[in-house]
């Protein structure tokens, strides 16, 4: 596996969702050039990779941005993980696109989207807010994030 070649340990896979968790002493900003180069490598595409610690996935599955937590098949709270922190200005920009639909709660380096709707029915992506922040982002559902996070105190 690409991730043991690097020489981290403990090395696995989370359901398909496109985590990998490892052990690793380097810093996050080392281990995302270093991952990124060699996905680069062996896709033959770039690949941006959002690190965070255990304990940073922790705080962030405990963190309540909303009043009330979804209650129906069709609300899901999203969470958006981004490389550095954005700007004010796009942190306002991101706010204007609140609707019935969809409200957004930024903290720190992930922004908190709760969906009221079927994806269908909802006007924001991933791509827009990537595009709103002028960086890359990766969502995942609250669940996963929480399942992980439960997974690997």
């Amino acid at each position: 596996m690409l991730f043991e070649a690097l020489g981290f340990s403990n090395v696995e896979t989370f359901i398909a969702s496109g985590n990998v968790i490892f052990d690793s002493k380097a810093s996050a900003k080392a281990l995302e050039k270093s991952i990124e180069h060699c996905l680069a490598e062996a896709l033959g595409y770039q690949v941006t990779t959002f690190i965070r610690s255990t304990k940073e996935l922790a705080a962030v599955a405990r963190y309540k941005p909303f009043a009330a937590e979804p209650e129906d098949d069709e609300t899901i709270l999203y969470i958006g993980f981004l490389a550095n922190h954005p700007g004010d200005e796009a942190k306002q920009k991101l706010l204007s696109f609140i609707t019935e639909v969809d409200d957004f709660h930024l903290s720190g380096r992930e922004v908190y989207w709760l969906r009221r709707k079927k994806m269908g029915e909802s006007e924001f992506s991933g791509a827009r807010l990537e595009k709103t922040f002028g960086m890359q982002a990766t969502f995942r559902n609250s669940t996963t994030v929480r399942k992980i996070a439960l997974k690997y105190p």
